[in-house]
Formats: C-alpha cells, structure tokens, sequence
C-alpha cells in the first residue's frame, strides 16, 4: 500500500484537532513530523485532505469523505494487533456521558464491565448533551450516553432507560412537600438551574414553554451537585432528575415539590455516529448497558445509584457487583 498506519493515524489527529501542533502533541511526536506525514500521504494521492486557515486546518470533502474510513481502520489496527499480542479484540473504548447519567450510572457500568474484561482500557468523558453530541460527530468517541435530544442526522440514537425531572426545594421552603402545585404558582420562584446545552435544561425549558412570562432564574450551573447545595442553602429552588436526588430526599436534606400540569419525563439515549466502525468492545458495553437495566421502569429506580461517584468519573465497584449479581 501506498500509505503506512502512521499517516492515516496523523491524519486523524490532525481532524480532530483542527491543528497540526495539537495533533503533534497528542501523538507525542515533533510538529514537523506530523506535518510531514500529512503532506507526504496528501502528496502520494494528489488530493489535498485541508483546507488551511490560518494556524487551523480544516477538513476538506474529501478529508470528511475519509475520515470515517480512517478511523474504522485504525481501529480494527487495534483489534488485529490485540489478538495477535495473544489478547482479546476488547482494546479501548471511549465513551462520553452527559452529568446525571455520568454521575450515577455510567462509572457503575464502566467498573463492571473493567472487571469483566481486564484487558480493556475505557475512557469516559462527562459534559453536556451538546458537547457529547460534538464529540460523537468528530469521531472522538465510540459510543454517547444522553439525556436531551439529538437531532444530528449522522448520529443513531437508541432510547435506553426512562428518566423525569422533580422541582425540588430546601425543606424549610413554604412548597415542600406539597403537592397538586399548579405550574403558574411557580412562575413567582426563584430558580437555580442547568445551563443551556444541557439535556436537563432542554427538558425543562419546553416543559415550562406555557408559563406566562420568564422566569427569575438566579443561578446556572454546570453540575447538578452544586445545584442540590445552593438549593439546600436556600438561594431558590431547582429541578433536576429524581435520580441525582433519591438519597436527598430520603434524608430529607431537600424537599420535592410535585407539580400537577407539567410533563417533566424523558428518557436516557444511546447515541452513536452511523459512519463509526462499532468494535467488539463498543458492541459488549453497550449489551451491559442493556441489561443493567433490564426490567427497571425508570432510572431512580435502579439499586445501587444513589449518590455520585467521586470526581464524578471514577468506578464504584460494590454496587456494580450488586447490580449485576
């Protein structure tokens, strides 16, 4: 063949990066070298991959043309030199998870499936819907966990588990506890909220789409454990998934506030780009994702995923184990 791994490696790091000295970087090779590799594949084949703006480098049509093709490659590369060290096809896997799936599932579902197959390196990245969903479009990652919606035509999405949000409040608030509330008496709340990009905030914002002028939001935050604190201190009141708030309300350090008129249910998604080889290792994770929620109607019900994990990206063994048993 006419092009070495190498090349089509540069390559790829060059797209996802957008910029040859990044790229360089993350292969832990010199500038020169990486740029080197670039033209000398674009060279061979006559066709230029770039488009060169300034310090960026941007994908051509035939750089986008390529650059599923080229990832699909290196990543059956890795399967093929796994089996032939005498190891399994299940190389790395890199996922990317929005907060409360992140936070409360996905790390349980990791740890396991690390046990079940310790030659696997797994990656997890947690942001918002609308950086997952960026992700999976530039190939950076194998498979997405979401809450909110994608409407990108080059990505899949497969509804996992159902979710809903609760309105929730300090417990010396007037409305804790309280139900039948009817939406408009919220209208006159402070609120502390998900930032926009979020799933969460998507889900609440066309729930609330009927309520008669804006609504005083003090606060937006990136995490939903630093919504559940300022909530508790009483800055105003929130709404997050009953998942991230099952073990609050048990201890009874926040309040729900149940709502009458408003849909606040959604459901947790996989999300996948259509043009991305999917490995044997992406296609077990994805089987354990299944069937860790197999027969559980909605996610604050699933045992064992109470409370964050720590950093929020970091296994907890026991309660996988007891999941999964």
């Amino acid at each position: 063949m006419r092009f070495s791994l190498r090349q089509i490696e540069v390559f790829v790091a060059i797209a996802r990066a957008e910029n040859v000295s990044r790229a360089a970087e993350s292969l832990a090779m010199s500038q020169s070298a990486a740029s080197s590799a670039l033209s000398e594949l674009e060279r061979q084949f006559d066709r230029p991959l770039f488009d060169r703006v300034g310090k960026s480098v941007l994908l051509n049509e035939s750089g986008r043309l390529l650059l599923p093709r080229a990832v699909e490659l290196l990543d059956r590369a890795g399967e093929l030199e796994s089996l032939l060290r005498g190891r399994t096809v299940f190389g790395a896997i890199r996922l990317g998870a929005t907060l409360t799936i992140g936070n409360y599932l996905a790390t349980l579902i990791v740890a396991a499936y690390l046990r079940s197959h310790p030659e696997c390196r797994a990656r997890l990245e947690v942001h918002n819907t609308a950086r997952i969903v960026e992700q999976l479009q530039r190939f950076e990652l194998d498979l997405g966990l979401i809450e909110g919606q994608c409407h990108a035509p080059e990505l899949s999405v497969e509804r996992w588990i159902a979710d809903e949000l609760v309105v929730f409040c300090a417990p010396s608030h007037p409305l804790a506890g309280r139900t039948g509330i009817p939406v408009e008496a919220l209208s006159r709340e402070v609120w502390i909220l998900r930032e926009r990009g979020s799933g969460t905030r998507e889900t609440f914002d066309h729930a609330m789409r009927h309520v008669d002028g804006p609504l005083s939001v003090r606060l937006e935050l990136e995490h939903t454990e630093a919504i559940k604190r300022a909530v508790e201190s009483g800055l105003g009141i929130g709404c997050i998934s009953r998942l991230a708030l099952r073990d609050a309300f048990r201890r009874g350090t926040l309040a729900p506030i149940e709502v009458s008129d408003i849909d606040l249910s959604r459901h947790f998604q996989f999300v996948w780009h259509r043009d991305k080889y999917q490995s044997e290792a992406t296609r077990a994770f994805l089987g354990l994702c299944r069937r860790f929620t197999a027969g559980v109607a909605r996610s604050d019900l699933i045992p064992g995923s109470d409370e964050p994990s720590a950093g929020g990206n970091q296994p907890r063994a026991r309660d996988s184990d007891d999941r999964l048993r």
